[in-house]
């Protein structure tokens, strides 16, 4: 049975070659007078992005305050920096430029600044904002779909809690996509942002109760393209069409389209499971979802293989048979196998991290935010259940 819906999908996307060049006329349409250019890595500044950007900019008299610095697992210390700059210097615009990372970090600023008392409360489930300082993007990785989710995720130093996120004031007023500004990337992150992309994906598709057909159709569609231009990347990553269909994934995996019409918002646990892996070890978002993805398949297919057999034959073109745990296996194997086919681990040992009992036992008390909550839509996870998927994938 089809589930009752609202689907809200304000931002503006600006999609093509060249589409940086109308930023100036984006942030002069939001009324807005001074902006702060938020990015990561200088290569943003090398590459000539940021003064194709101020150039635009200055040609509509809008003024401009840089902040850089964002790292992978953006830090609540660079969103107090963020919000105490824009205070000093009247900004009334964030202009993330970059990813995820980038994105959810002007996010968290912009709660800041629309709001008074600590931006980390709202991420630690304590307050809900008022509002958020309007944001815009131009985004040079595809990957965390931030571009036009609600989500943001931020990682307090102060206990390595990576939290995240959701409220509809924070979602960009704009979205400006070039993928030519995705050619430079190094694969481990163009492969990191495809796992992110069919996770995003995944979450809404194995849900607790009922799917809706045309959505299935949609988010199977979505994976299939991902799994063939990530293919065609990893030969030739200059391939302009392979980009712009990951591009363009990263923002419709996570805008809610792919679960519109189910019975709920989605699963979820893969993405709290390796946010603590995350906040405990700083690995990348990506590669984290990948090596925990095959532990946590393997623990809850039983609930309903029949729903992990339709993921492999819609997917991966597996022939159907009547023993729908045995499909579900293979599907299970075939995921791992492109996982593998593009250089992402499958396991811890792979990722690079080696948690000891102890950390296992930590990372599962912080993903229930300690004893607050489950996990889970697919299938409900406890506790114990949390430390049996991070054990299973320290040992794989």
């Amino acid at each position: 049975m089809t589930a009752d819906f609202t689907y809200y999908t304000p931002t503006k996307v600006v999609f093509g070659k060249n589409a940086e060049s109308q930023v100036g006329t984006l942030v002069k349409q939001q009324g807005c007078k001074k902006v702060l250019l938020h990015y990561g890595s200088a290569s943003a500044k090398k590459s000539g992005l940021i003064d194709r950007i101020k150039a635009s900019l200055d040609e509509q008299a809008i003024s401009y305050v840089e902040l850089g610095g964002v790292v992978p697992n953006p830090r609540l210390s660079k969103v107090y920096e963020g919000i105490k700059l824009c205070k000093e210097e009247g900004v009334d615009f964030i202009l993330a430029v970059g990813g995820g990372s980038t994105i959810d970090s002007a996010k968290a600023i912009g709660y800041g600044l629309f709001n008074e008392g600590d931006v980390w409360d709202f991420y630690d489930q304590k307050r809900v904002p008022q509002g958020c300082y309007p944001v815009g993007t131009v985004l040079t990785i595809a990957a965390a779909g931030s571009e036009m989710s609600s989500s943001s995720v931020i990682t307090n130093e102060e206990g390595d809690l990576k939290r995240g996120f959701n409220h509809d004031s924070s979602r960009c007023k704009f979205a400006v996509m070039n993928p030519e500004l995705t050619y430079t990337l190094p694969e481990y992150q163009t492969m990191c942002g495809a796992v992110d992309i069919m996770m995003h994906t995944m979450e809404r598709y194995f849900v607790g109760g009922s799917a809706m057909q045309l959505t299935d159709e949609i988010a199977e569609g979505l994976l299939r393209t991902v799994v063939k231009e990530a293919a065609v990347l990893k030969t030739n990553p200059k391939d302009f069409d392979a980009r712009a269909n990951i591009m363009w994934a990263s923002s419709l995996s996570h805008n809610g389209l792919t679960g519109m019409g189910n019975s709920s918002r989605g699963d979820w646990a893969p993405h709290q499971l390796e946010h603590e892996v995350g906040g405990m070890f700083d690995v990348a978002h990506g590669a984290g979802l990948a090596a925990i993805w095959d532990s946590w398949a393997r623990y809850v297919f039983s609930q309903n293989p029949e729903r992990f057999a339709k993921l492999g034959e819609k997917v991966f073109g597996l022939k159907r048979t009547s023993d729908a745990t045995s499909d579900a296996v293979k599907a299970i194997e075939a995921m791992v196998a492109f996982f593998k086919s593009i250089d992402m681990p499958t396991n811890f040992k792979e990722l690079g991290v080696n948690p000891s009992d102890a950390q296992i036992e930590e990372m599962a008390e912080k993903a229930t935010f300690f004893g607050r909550r489950t996990l889970g839509d697919f299938k409900v996870l406890q506790k114990e259940d949390m430390k049996n998927i991070y054990s299973y994938a320290n040992k794989r």
